[in-house]
């Protein structure tokens, strides 16, 4: 059975919708596209060298 009281002591509020875009746009994340562009920049500058 479920103790309520226990339950409620381990409850943790969200984050409130500002708070979260802070905390993600704070974060130096990067994805494949960003990783895509530098291969493409470091590929174009090698060709350039040649």
């Amino acid at each position: 059975m479920i103790n309520f009281e226990e339950e409620l002591k381990k409850f943790h509020p969200s984050l409130e919708v500002e708070e979260v875009e802070d905390a993600i746009y704070n974060q130096d994340l990067t994805d494949m596209a960003d990783i895509l562009v530098k291969m493409i920049k470091k590929s174009e500058e090698e060709e350039k060298r040649q």
